[in-house]
């Protein structure tokens, strides 16, 4: 597809000063791409200044939450170049998820010129830092502007980026959620839509509250076993294999879960993916049978949990980080800045276009 770039948005970029502190996903990029559907048509797609989005009142987007999104990074390459990690799954869970909404997919060709577009001009704006990264978010929105319940007949897509560091550094504690349920059976839950945040919102404040950082939302079917985080898969290492919660409908199919999982067996771990009960599991935390877990993300790539918390009660890890996670974090990063050979063929090097 051609791609239209606004003159505009290379002058942004051109006068745009990154500060020194990032944070996580709080600076954002001078520059943004769009692309816009009206009854299953797509429009070339367009490099523009960031700017604010206009949307009439009555879009759907605001009403009904048709509404999804991908979270992805471009790296910074030991020869100064620039590289996307598996641009290729994101669109195609953008493409399910959208489909779960009955939203009008992004053909897998606009997708990745989005991100590569994007990464490709803010290669100046890739931090250097191991860890640190380009956040690329890009979204899909329904903007059909009328009140009737019924998909939208026009959307929206956007990639916007953010230069930014780990999003969560340090070891996490987790909180139990055995009153709400973040997803429930036959709903999105598999899906990377925004209604799944925002019925997390609530138990994630509770859980500040108690001095706790996430919680470990339970399977919505038995209200036994566990699922995930509210935005991160979960591992347990128990015994001598390394377990996870299997995908069941109301589990996100993680990208770095994926790619955890197939590094884990080749680094020649056990890897058993089915259910973890949460009695079982907090009885084998204390007996120190399973001695380290972690959640992974995009965001975080791995972050240990050295905490979990359940019913007034604290149940501690014995290792945090454990080995297994410092090990595949290492792995995994090696592989994204270039360190090691990519043999999975993970990585997508691009062309760095430079603002100055």
């Amino acid at each position: 597809m051609s791609i239209f770039i606004d003159p505009d948005a290379v002058s942004s970029l051109h006068r745009y000063k990154m500060p020194r502190k990032l944070g996580f996903g709080r600076v954002l990029a001078p520059v943004m791409f769009r692309a816009v559907c009206q009854d299953g048509c797509w429009s070339i797609g367009e490099l523009v200044p960031y700017t604010a989005i206009s949307l009439d009142p009555a879009a759907k987007v605001l009403h009904y939450a048709q509404s999804c999104f991908e979270g992805m990074k471009a790296y910074r390459t030991p020869d100064d170049g620039v590289a996307l990690f598996r641009p290729e799954k994101n669109a195609a869970r953008m493409a399910y998820s959208a489909k779960r909404l009955c939203m009008s997919p992004v053909p897998e060709p606009l997708f990745l010129d989005g991100v590569r577009t994007i990464a490709s001009y803010c290669a100046n704006l890739v931090p250097g830092n191991s860890g640190e990264s380009l956040y690329l978010r890009p979204f899909l929105m329904g903007t059909q502007a009328d009140l009737t319940v019924s998909t939208s007949a026009s959307y929206a897509f956007y990639v916007i980026a953010s230069p930014s560091e780990a999003y969560h550094s340090g070891n996490m504690r987790l909180w139990v959620e055995r009153d709400d349920t973040r997803a429930v059976v036959g709903g999105t839950g598999d899906a990377k839509v925004g209604g799944n945040y925002a019925a997390s919102l609530l138990s994630t404040g509770r859980l500040r509250e108690r001095g706790y950082d996430q919680s470990l939302w339970l399977n919505p079917a038995n209200r036994s076993s566990v699922d995930e985080l509210s935005g991160m898969n979960f591992f347990a290492v128990i015994g001598d294999a390394l377990y996870t919660p299997a995908l069941n409908g109301s589990i996100l199919q993680g990208i770095t879960r994926d790619s955890l999982i197939e590094l884990a067996r080749d680094q020649g771990h056990q890897v058993v993916e089915g259910e973890i009960h949460i009695n079982e599991l907090l009885k084998q935390v204390d007996s120190g049978v399973c001695p380290e877990a972690f959640a992974c993300g995009t965001a975080a790539i791995i972050s240990p949990i050295s905490v979990i918390g359940d019913a007034g009660s604290s149940y501690r890890l014995s290792k945090a980080p454990g080995p297994v996670a410092q090990s595949l974090r290492q792995a995994l990063l090696d592989i994204q800045e270039g360190r090691t050979e990519d043999r999975y063929g993970w990585m997508q090097p691009l062309e760095a276009i430079r603002s100055s």
